[in-house]
């Protein structure tokens, strides 16, 4: 049986967490490793170096949408298929993602954790609902 009470707060808290987790991944991917690192990078492991500037925008453009809470479930959908390259990329490493290369179990959580926020919705504190006119509902007991 599901909690009513916290439901759009656990939602919040998912939202938020894998909006700022694409976001430093979108900011290594520019800061640290350079824009054209990043396509060297994809072009090294087979994949089309144009496919870097799309997979840096998805990162970003999603991260910003769901810390904010906008349009969340279908942000999130978008970007199951960003993290589904992700983990084709590591299955050859192994299961975990300490193994040298990094293993496909991170990624293929953060999958499953992507389609569990495009189920949920914006949850609370979203600027979606502000616009909405529907603040954000308190938890009750």
């Amino acid at each position: 049986m599901t909690d009513n009470r916290s439901a759009d707060l656990a939602a919040t808290l998912l939202r938020v967490s894998l909006g700022a987790l694409l976001l430093a991944h979108a900011g290594l991917k520019v800061f640290v490793f350079s824009v054209p690192g990043t396509v060297q990078f994809f072009q090294s492991i087979g994949y089309p170096g144009q496919l870097a500037y799309l997979v840096i925008l998805a990162e970003a453009a999603g991260g910003l949408a769901l810390v904010l809470g906008l349009w969340s479930r279908w942000v999130s959908l978008a970007l199951v298929p960003v993290l589904v390259g992700a983990t084709l990329q590591h299955a050859g490493n192994g299961w975990l993602f300490s193994a040298p290369g990094g293993g496909w179990e991170f990624p293929a959580f953060w999958t499953v954790a992507l389609l569990v926020q495009s189920l949920l919705g914006d949850g609370a504190y979203s600027v979606r609902s502000v616009l909405a006119g529907s603040p954000a509902r308190p938890l009750t007991a």
